[in-house]
């Protein structure tokens, strides 16, 4: 196998930094960290090929290609998987492995889908001037790679031997299909019957510092269309004509932008379009429009999402802005729907638990000890729909920058030792 200058280097570095914490490690910690600096260049090599295959969500094949690669090696450390066909919602599928044992009954998050379809320009793997980047390298690939490297290093060392471990890996995170109801049914599921919930989206920092998330908002779509009465331009206003539906629109949205705020809340407005004719095509997220300047429009529609604190929050917000879009200008109507979509994650008891474990082995790697993230910080994932049923905590993965965009990059240096953090924390939870 060709070597990897840059894990090479990031080994060494390892090396000469960490050397002196053996001492403060058990034997089995000891052990286990081995494992994980060994086996470095076989996870770069994975990393590599992953990112070098397009998995963009409306790709199932890209996405089925994904889990033909992780299938087998989560198999080789003794787990049993299978394929869960998504067919009918018009997505790939997720790929859940399962180990079956005594104690805590622990389930490992990931996704294997980017945003980075098969027409974006955006598609390798490529490392240039100490700089790493590829299409979902860091979000998250990479934490893919983490929490596979962190098994094997329990494997070679018989620590994963009467473990009970799920791994469930969606296929759909980046744009879910719909009904959610059904896109997320199995991984609830197995969320219901799980002690402690483990998420592999990337790191993240604050002032510098690592830190973690045991909460985060919620990810909800609305669509607001608003009507009124198509006419020649010079009956704007007038009692027959009324005010149109984009003054109506425009209502509403300024309202909305000068009533609704409240602290941790978010309410932005991603498209928006009007005309005597107006729509928007969801399954594209693109819109479309017809008209005239002379005509007064008959039809305006805009498309926003809202992110809440706490579900309470979410509801007070529908009850907002249900009352200002009712409040009509002359001669027009409106209607919003709320669509299904992510649910926030509080702050929980068992929440804070994982995360006092998590930083009693920073402490034993003398790295971090991770605060909690402001979860306005937070985007939605996948963790939220399991976190009403079991402890939750986010951020074990890949650490990088500019996720979902073109350039998107993966600090390649923090590998070796996110590996090591996730290695030993899996330990500490599943020991009697």
């Amino acid at each position: 196998m060709k070597s990897n200058p840059l894990f090479l280097s990031a080994l060494l570095f390892v090396a000469c930094s960490r050397l002196a914490l053996s001492q403060s490690l058990t034997a089995d910690q000891r052990n286990i960290v081995a494992a994980v600096n060994a086996d470095q260049q076989n996870a770069a090599a994975l990393l590599k090929q992953l990112v070098n295959i397009n998995s963009g969500t409306l790709n199932p094949e890209g996405v089925r290609k994904v889990a033909a690669i992780l299938r087998p090696q989560f198999e080789e450390l003794g787990f049993t998987c299978r394929w869960i066909p998504m067919e009918e919602i018009h997505r790939a599928g997720h790929l859940t492995c399962a180990r079956t044992g005594a104690g805590r009954r622990i389930l490992l998050i990931g996704h294997m889908d980017t945003v980075f379809e098969p027409d974006s320009p955006f598609q390798a793997f490529e490392e240039k001037d100490g700089t790493t980047t590829g299409p979902g390298a860091a979000d998250m690939k990479g934490g893919l790679v983490i929490m596979l490297g962190a098994l094997k290093a329990l494997n070679q060392n018989h620590y994963l031997d009467n473990t009970n471990i799920t791994v469930f890996l969606t296929g759909d995170e980046e744009r879910p299909g719909e009904p959610l109801a059904v896109a997320r049914r199995d991984l609830i599921a197995a969320g219901k019957v799980s002690d402690a919930a483990l998420e592999f989206e990337g790191g993240v920092q604050n002032g510098g510092h690592d830190a973690a998330s045991i909460a985060r908002r919620s990810a909800y779509q609305w669509i607001l269309t608003t009507t009124g009465k198509t006419a020649h331009s010079s009956g704007v206003f007038s009692k027959s004509v009324g005010d149109g539906a984009i003054y109506e629109m425009s209502r509403i949205l300024y309202r909305f932008n000068q009533e609704l705020h409240d602290p941790g809340l978010t309410y932005n407005v991603g498209l928006i379009v009007g005309g005597t004719e107006a729509n928007y095509d969801a399954s594209t997220a693109t819109v479309s429009a017809s008209g005239k300047v002379n005509v007064v429009p008959a039809k305006a529609q805009a498309v926003g999402d809202m992110r809440t604190v706490t579900d309470e929050q979410y509801k007070r917000t529908q009850e907002k802005m249900l009352k200002i879009i009712s409040d009509h200008l002359p001669g027009t109507s409106a209607e919003i729907v709320f669509k299904d979509g992510y649910p926030s994650m509080p702050e929980t008891t068992g929440n804070k638990e994982l995360l006092k474990e998590l930083n009693e082995v920073n402490r034993d790697l003398g790295m971090d000890i991770m605060e909690p993230l402001d979860p306005s910080r937070r985007g939605a994932g996948d963790l939220s729909f399991v976190a009403p049923y079991v402890a939750s905590i986010t951020g074990l993965g890949s650490y990088g920058a500019g996720a979902h965009a073109p350039g998107e990059s993966i600090h390649m240096e923090r590998q070796p030792e996110q590996t090591r953090r996730v290695a030993l924390y899996l330990y500490k939870l599943t020991r009697p």
